[in-house]
């Protein structure tokens, strides 16, 4: 099953770039997008701050250490085995840390910031896609998801 899924993703993908390259315009203009995004100043120092982390041998070290941690948690709650105190004082305590560096406090910002940036260029595609037009601030902001949504904006 997960083989059929991954050979009709593989022929979506093949369609789309078909389609992107066929038609050059898009195809240009997104290139125009994604130059605009990274020569955006708060884009570039969200970059900064992700190197600065990536030259970190201690705040990566934080980071990678409350990630493993993490996973043996969340790990023992899937397989409903107990967690003790002891291990969630832990966990936290290594949390704090990691926030109180500042450096990985602005990696993870960073992540965060980027993150935004991504779904608010994709909400604002999906968006023109859906509606066939270029949505109006109030559609990308909260307005009316669309006719018949039924949401109460």
């Amino acid at each position: 099953m997960a083989e059929a899924n991954t050979a009709a993703a593989t022929i979506e993908m093949d369609r789309f770039m078909e389609t992107m390259t066929e038609n050059s315009a898009i195809l240009e203009k997104t290139k125009e997008l994604c130059q605009a995004i990274l020569d955006e100043p708060n884009i570039r120092s969200i970059r900064e701050r992700m190197n600065v982390f990536m030259g970190d041998e201690q705040a990566r070290s934080l980071y990678d250490g409350l990630v493993t941690k993490g996973q043996a948690l969340q790990q023992k709650q899937q397989l409903s085995m107990p967690v003790s105190g002891e291990e969630m004082a832990d966990f936290e305590q290594h949390r704090t840390a990691l926030f109180n560096n500042p450096v990985a406090r602005g990696f993870l910002d960073a992540q965060e910031e980027m993150h935004q940036v991504q779904e608010s260029v994709q909400h604002y595609v999906s968006k023109t896609l859906e509606l066939g037009r270029l949505p109006t601030d109030e559609e990308i902001n909260g307005g009316s998801c669309g006719h018949g949504c039924g949401c109460s904006h």
